[in-house]
């Protein structure tokens, strides 16, 4: 009788002995063949870490001093870099602003993201799950302070519907173009800001507010995890910062123009308030607890350019060190409109002073913020874990996953990068070129024709990576348009319903809204919630405007409206958007008529409108008819758009 049998036909202690046995060699097998054990702070302590992610608005590549940038001083990232990883090959999830803060939010890159556009408010879907999301599921305080720029309000997209407690700021990107606002929002409520008349006139610069908001969260929240999410605007918008900033002081006499050495003040304000927050989690007793990333949002700008500096004087795109650039700058897929600077510090996990190759974008940061925190992430991200990169494989018990290829696309431009390889197609009509990054990091050489067999598996990779974009949707368009105009200062902080406008529609010899609806139209902007409905709403406050992202729909556009039953038609009567801009405002048209949907034949009317807010009619003959069509030939501006604040119909 072996040892076993003799435990199994003794007491029931053996026998439980024998059971515990088993189960212990079983697990032992399993763990054995799912390889080494994954560690992260989660795993190792009951307190969850900290995560404050910080993204600069436009801020370049090359524009820290710890690349050796000539102009501007940026001390306490220099610092930070020092005391925890400075990545050369961090990416961007997009060139511009929307885009690229939905890749990072959702994990996706943007062949899967439902904001592609740049528009400003366009909406995530309201199921959507966002970093906020997932870390709110796990007990983490989760605020948001800065430019949001994935839903404006009034839509499905908004900040508070997606995991934020709290996010005060800018919902719509046009409204942070201001520094001096009537107000930021505070989860969708307006906050006044004393003094401010938009543009650059005001008492309260309202990046200090957000930076103060954003400090006193991580106090009230010290003692339990949390997530404080900074987007801030600087040093993008209108270059401004106040003469009283102590930044100011330092560039105030450089021999650059005002806006450079604005821009650059801005960027050490930047910093400043960086070290700041650093400076507040040593205070609070938290900084060994908390990752902290700072990055910028895209590829930097050649703003400030001369005949002496091409790339502009403080050279986003420029390496001051080599004088190798960057192809490119934000708006495009070249290295010029992707890379941007990327630190990460957590001082005891990350070893200080390394410089990392590792290539990967924003889509990453959410399965790394997962992990660490042991939150789950849903199954259609396309992000991998930086962790082992970060905290050393030896630690983390895995090699370093990296991406079989990395995708981009936004307008008319689509980029696939595979290790050193990188192909792009600058325009729907245009070829694919092919670059060695790791021989021409200026894309300088289009290699596409000596290298067909890798070209062909990056196009491969891009017709695998492209979805459609399903948009979320808008419920109240008017107070996302609000806030646009909020950068002009042109409501104040008094609702929209309660403005008194100078201008109506005449209703006289109209045929009455109620009665019609928009059959079809060849174009409208939906990310903007500028659709052709709200061109027969009888509110002055909406529009319709053509679709504007990407490749703007050129002329002719066309809008068909049901007037409900056959009407004798005489004319119609025009009003352009009263907002202050010209954009789509109708130069020269026709209209047509029909009894049936498809049965428009000849022009009833050829018509020129003039530059004006003031309501225009055009009439014709009477003819009998059900249906009328607005054909748009050109604007006023000479621009590809149409746009329509109210039609009305005369007839009866």
């Amino acid at each position: 009788m072996n040892f076993t049998q003799y435990l199994l036909q003794t007491t029931s202690c053996g026998r439980a002995v024998f059971r515990l046995t088993v189960l212990f060699f079983s697990l032992n097998v399993a763990l054995q063949a799912l390889g080494p054990a994954r560690i992260t702070l989660a795993d190792e302590s009951s307190r969850k870490p900290n995560i404050v992610y910080i993204m600069a608005d436009e801020l370049g590549y090359f524009e820290l001093s710890c690349v050796g940038n000539p102009n501007l001083k940026t001390p306490n990232l220099d610092r930070m870099a020092a005391e925890g990883m400075r990545f050369t090959q961090a990416m961007a999830g997009s060139s511009v602003c929307a885009p690229t803060r939905c890749t990072l939010m959702t994990g996706k890159h943007s062949g899967h993201t439902s904001v592609r556009v740049n528009g400003g408010g366009t909406p995530l879907r309201a199921d959507e799950i966002t970093i906020a999301t997932i870390l709110k599921q796990q007990g983490y305080a989760t605020g948001g302070f800065g430019k949001w720029g994935c839903g404006g309000r009034g839509s499905t997209g908004v900040p508070e519907k997606h995991g934020f407690d709290l996010f005060l700021g800018y919902y719509d990107q046009v409204h942070a173009h201001s520094y001096y606002p009537p107000y930021i929002v505070r989860n969708s409520e307006e906050v006044p800001l004393k003094g401010n008349h938009g543009g650059e006139q005001g008492e309260t610069y309202s990046h200090y507010v957000i930076i103060d908001a954003a400090k006193q969260f991580i106090r009230e929240h010290k003692d339990e995890p949390f997530f404080c999410y900074m987007p801030i605007t600087p040093p993008h918008g209108l270059f401004n910062i106040p003469d009283d900033d102590p930044a100011w002081a330092i560039y105030k006499d450089e021999p650059w123009s005002e806006q450079a050495r604005r821009y650059a003040a801005m960027v050490s304000m930047v910093d400043r308030q960086v070290g700041d927050v650093l400076a507040l989690l040593k205070e609070l007793q938290i900084e060994e607890n908390t990752l902290v990333f700072f990055c910028g949002d895209n590829g930097g700008n050649d703003y400030f350019t001369d005949d002496k500096h091409h790339r502009g004087i403080h050279g986003a795109n420029l390496n001051p060190l080599t004088k190798d650039e960057f192809r490119g700058r934000k708006g495009m897929l070249y290295e010029g409109g992707l890379r941007i600077p990327m630190i990460a510090r957590w001082p005891g996990k990350i070893a200080p002073g390394k410089v990392s190759d590792l290539l990967w974008y924003f889509p990453d940061v959410m399965p790394t913020v997962a992990e660490l925190t042991g939150a789950a992430t849903p199954d259609d991200i396309d992000g991998v874990s930086i962790v082992p990169e970060l905290l050393g494989e030896d630690t983390v018990g895995r090699k370093q996953t990296e991406h079989k290829y990395l995708y981009w696309e936004i307008g008319q431009q689509t980029a696939v990068r595979m290790g050193n390889w990188k192909a792009i197609r600058p325009k729907s009509n245009a070829s694919w070129e092919l670059y060695d990054l790791g021989k021409d990091i200026s894309e300088s050489m289009n290699i596409a024709d000596s290298h067909p067999e890798v070209l062909q598996q990056l196009v491969d990779y891009a017709a695998e990576a492209h979805e459609p974009a399903v948009e979320g949707t808008f419920h109240d368009p008017a107070i996302h348009e609000r806030d646009r105009q909020a950068k002009f200062g042109k409501f104040g902080s008094t609702p929209p319903n309660n403005t008194k406008r100078k201008k109506t529609l005449p209703q006289t010899g109209l045929i009455p809204f109620g009665e019609m609806k928009v059959h079809r139209v060849s174009s409208e902007s939906k990310s903007n919630g500028k659709l052709a409905r709200y061109a027969i709403d009888g509110d002055l406050g909406t529009w319709w405007h053509s679709n504007f992202a990407g490749e703007a729909d050129r002329h002719p556009h066309e809008l068909v409206i049901d007037l409900g039953g056959e009407h004798e038609v005489r004319g119609i009567r025009y009003m352009a958007r009263q907002d202050g801009g010209w954009n789509g405002a109708i130069g020269d048209c026709e209209v047509l008529v029909s009894k049936t949907p498809d049965g428009f034949v000849d022009a009833a009317a050829s018509i020129s409108f003039r530059k004006s807010r003031d309501p225009q009619d055009a009439t014709f003959e009477p003819v009998t008819a059900r249906y009328v069509m607005i054909r748009i030939l050109s604007e006023v501006n000479g621009g590809p758009w149409a746009s329509i604040a109210e039609l009305g119909i005369i007839g009866q």
